[in-house]
């Protein structure tokens, strides 16, 4: 029984550690090596104690975007991070890291903002664009972009436009908006969706041709349209966990510049298609037979990249061990 009970002293019982969170702001596009936050400070940690206690900065992912500074304590930048590069369509752009202290194993979250800076000018999707239009309009020949920013970027487009006969009749899509739900592994090529328009005109002013009109810089990427069908394909796969909504504006002209404009949204569904990872941040090397029950042996990170019942994790240990799995904090 004695030996009993010193083998089971060494279950994994609790970790009294206070949980922390630390919150900072940096601006988008500073150097590597920029100053984001004294987190030793912050932390009340001790700068000459840490060194011999295993410190560093671990952040989700295959890219780091910070590190800790050995000599200071500070958390610095690892690398220029752009902002609308890692949060395209995000109003409000954070990332996550943690610290951890090896020797007294415990764990800090690390919340970083990443703050906007006006560094691009607007941009036309077309240079140069050709209008057709009615002979009793007036040209226009110069259209000009600028953004709010201080100073203000501007971009501009030339505007050349073509006097054609009157058309009478302007295109007419069979739906106001077009919506349609795909699987994430949706095979590259497959036809999405088709959206078709109608012309009451014949010979030229009936002929039509679909194009976008408003589409992202990263749904231009996965996504092509079918001039002359209004097909729209996929050009790569698709994931989830990337994106999983796209609104295109698309329109069709016929031959004497009338048109009409749709919506088309993509939904795009979950697929079980990522298995749980399991990482090793700290673990004791070995441990006194006479540590008592609560020691803290290894410290581990499990996270499922799907979304909803594909991404809850359950963990469990192998065999009949004198430890047991204990949350700790978040995802450890």
């Amino acid at each position: 029984r004695r030996q009993r009970a010193l083998l089971w002293s060494v279950l994994l019982v609790m970790w009294e550690a206070a949980w922390g969170q630390l919150r900072y702001s940096v601006p988008e596009e500073m150097p590597k090596g920029s100053f984001v936050g004294d987190v030793v400070k912050d932390l009340g940690l001790h700068l000459p104690a840490i060194s011999d206690r295993g410190v560093r900065v671990v952040s989700e992912g295959k890219r780091q975007y910070f590190a800790l500074h050995g000599k200071t304590g500070h958390l610095v930048t690892a690398e220029r991070i752009d902002r609308e590069q890692l949060c395209e369509s995000v109003q409000q752009c954070v990332l996550r890291c943690e610290l951890i202290v090896e020797g007294e194993m415990k764990v800090y979250g690390i919340v970083v903002e990443i703050i906007d800076i006006n560094d691009n000018e607007p941009s036309f999707r077309d240079t140069e664009i050709e209008l057709r239009t009615s002979e009793t309009t007036a040209p226009a020949l110069v259209l000009r972009a600028s953004d709010g920013g201080d100073p203000a970027r501007t971009g501009t487009a030339r505007i050349r436009v073509t006097v054609l006969d009157a058309n009478d009749n302007a295109p007419v899509f069979s739906q106001s908006e077009y919506t349609v739900r795909v699987p994430e592994d949706v095979p590259v090529g497959s036809v999405l969706v088709t959206v078709t328009a109608t012309d009451a005109d014949e010979g030229l002013y009936g002929h039509m041709k679909y194009s976008l009109k408003k589409i992202t810089q990263k749904a231009s990427q996965i996504f092509q349209l079918d001039a002359d069908t209004g097909a729209i394909t996929l050009l790569r796969s698709l994931d989830f966990e990337e994106g999983d909504s796209y609104e295109l504006e698309m329109q069709a002209h016929d031959g004497g510049g009338l048109f009409d404009t749709t919506k088309v949204v993509i939904t795009v569904t979950d697929v079980n298609d990522n298995a749980p990872e399991i990482s090793v941040r700290s673990v004791l090397s070995a441990i006194s037979e006479e540590s008592p029950s609560g020691t803290v042996v290894a410290l581990l990170h499990v996270r499922d990249r799907d979304s909803g019942t594909n991404g809850d994790v359950r963990c469990s240990l192998d065999g009949s061990v004198p430890f047991r799995l204990e949350k700790s904090f978040e995802d450890y």
